[in-house]
C-alpha cells in the first residue's frame, strides 16, 4: 500500500509537531506532502530539511521569499507558496490524501473547508471549523464522501467509545449523552475574587497539557469547552441538553459515553495530543503513537465535578450560542479570540474576557448563514463591534 501524503495545517503549532513526531516514527505509512506556517520560518524551514515536503506555506511573500532562499541554498526542491488562497491549495490539492487541520481559530475555517470539500481525509484539530460552519462543513463532507475524523482528545475519545464505528450519531446505539471531561485549567480552586489580577503568564500554565498560547488561555476560561460543546453537536448530531460537561481535573478520562442502559463507556490514556492523532491518522487501525502506556496504579482516585457557571462563565455562553443556532457561534467564537488577543497583550483584564463576548453577542444581531462568504462577514463584523467596545473600555 502507498504511503499516505499528508498536509499539515498549522505545522510549526503543538498539534502541528506532534503530528509530524507520529508521521516520523512510520515512514512507511506516511508521507508529507506540504507543510504550513504563519510566521516561523525558522522552524518551518527545519521541518522541511527533516521531511522534504514538495510545498510549504507562510503568510506572506517576504517570508516565503526568505524560506525559498534558504531551502534553495540547502539544495532542497520544496516550493514555497503564501496566503490564504495556497493553504486551500495544498489543502485540497490531487496529490494530498490526508488533512491535518490544525491552523489555531477562524484563520484555518477556509483550507480546512476546501479539504472536505476536496474528499480528503479530514483531521480535524480546528475545532472553530465547526464553531463558525457546522452545517455547511458537515454538508461538504457528505457530498464529497470525505471522512473526517476529530483529533481533539475529547471528540476522538468520544468517536471510540461509540458503537459501529465511523458516522455514528446519537440517534444511534442506545446513547443516552456525550460527556465532555475537562480540567479545569490552572484556576479551578482559586478564589473568584482573585482572578482580576490573573497574568498571561499564569493563564497559560496549563497544569496536564502543553498547548498554545490562545487555547491554554481558552482552556482557563473553559471557553475551549464550550467550543468543544458546539463541535460535538456537529460531530454527532446531539443537541445541547445531550452534552454534558464534567471537570476532571487529572485529563486521564478524556470523554465518555452514557447509553440508556445504564453503562458509560470511557476512553483512558495519558494527556497526550500523539494519541488521538496516531488514532486519526491509522483509523480503523492502531499504531504505535510514542506515548507511554497509562499506569492507573499510580492513581489513587479519580475525581469529578460539575462545572460552576458563576466560575466559568464563557462555558454558559457557549451554550447560549448552541441553543440560537444561526450566527451566534461565529459571534461567540470572532468575540472569544479578540479577548483573548488582548488578555494576552495585557489591554484586557482576565475576569473581563467573558464581558467583552458577551457584550459582542448582544450587539451582533443573530442571522441565518448559509454560504462560507456569509460566516466570514458575521465573523468580520464581530470583530469590528469586540474592537469598538474594547476601545470603548480603554478610554
Amino acid at each position: 500500500m502507498p504511503a499516505q501524503r499528508i498536509t499539515v495545517l498549522g505545522a510549526t503549532g503543538s498539534i502541528g509537531v506532534s503530528t509530524l513526531d507520529v508521521v516520523a516514527r512510520h515512514p512507511d505509512l506516511y508521507q508529507i506532502f506540504a507543510l504550513t506556517a504563519h510566521q516561523q520560518i525558522d522552524k518551518l524551514f527545519e521541518q522541511c530539511q527533516r521531511f522534504c515536503p514538495q510545498y510549504a506555506v507562510l503568510s506572506t511573500a517576504d517570508l516565503a521569499a526568505q524560506l525559498q532562499t534558504r531551502l534553495r541554498d540547502a539544495g532542497l526542491a520544496t516550493v514555497v507558496l503564501y496566503g490564504p488562497q495556497a493553504l486551500c491549495d495544498v489543502a485540497s490539492a490531487n496529490e494530498c490524501d490526508t488533512v491535518m487541520a490544525a491552523i489555531v481559530g477562524a484563520a484555518g475555517l477556509p483550507a480546512s473547508l476546501a479539504a472536505a470539500k476536496a474528499g480528503k481525509r479530514v483531521l480535524l484539530a480546528n475545532k472553530e471549523s465547526l464553531v463558525m460552519s457546522g452545517r455547511l462543513f458537515m454538508d461538504a463532507i457528505a457530498r464529497s464522501g470525505s471522512a473526517l475524523l476529530p483529533i481533539d482528545s475529547e471528540h476522538n475519545a468520544i468517536f471510540q467509545c461509540l458503537p459501529g464505528g465511523y458516522g455514528r450519531k446519537l440517534e444511534h446505539g442506545g446513547i443516552a449523552k456525550i460527556i465532555l471531561t475537562a480540567s479545569g485549567g490552572p484556576f479551578l480552586k482559586r478564589a473568584l475574587d482573585t482572578l482580576d489580577a490573573v497574568t498571561p503568564e499564569q493563564a497559560v500554565a496549563h497544569p496536564n497539557w502543553v498547548m498554545g498560547r490562545k487555547i491554554s488561555v481558552d482552556s482557563a476560561t473553559m471557553m475551549n469547552k464550550g467550543l468543544e460543546v458546539i463541535e460535538a453537536h456537529w460531530l454527532f448530531g446531539a443537541p445541547a441538553d445531550k452534552i454534558d460537561v464534567l471537570i476532571h481535573p487529572q485529563s486521564v478520562v478524556h470523554s465518555m459515553v452514557s447509553y440508556v442502559d445504564g453503562s458509560v463507556m470511557a476512553q483512558l490514556g495519558n494527556p497526550d495530543m500523539r494519541t488521538p492523532i496516531a488514532y486519526g491518522l491509522a483509523f480503523p487501525e492502531r499504531i504505535d503513537s510514542g506515548v507511554e502506556a497509562l499506569d492507573l496504579t499510580k492513581f489513587a482516585q479519580l475525581h469529578f465535578e460539575k462545572p460552576d457557571f458563576a466560575r466559568f462563565p464563557c462555558l454558559r455562553l457557549a451554550y447560549e450560542a448552541l441553543r440560537a443556532g444561526g450566527s451566534a457561534p461565529t459571534i461567540l467564537n470572532a468575540a472569544n479570540e479578540i479577548a483573548v488577543e488582548a488578555f494576552l497583550g495585557g489591554r484586557l483584564g482576565f475576569r473581563r474576557i467573558e464581558n467583552l463576548i458577551e457584550e459582542t453577542m448582544n450587539a451582533v444581531g443573530n442571522e441565518a448563514v448559509d454560504s462560507l462568504d456569509a460566516i466570514l462577514a458575521s465573523d468580520g463584523k464581530a470583530r469590528q463591534i469586540a474592537i469598538s467596545i474594547l476601545s470603548q473600555w480603554s478610554q
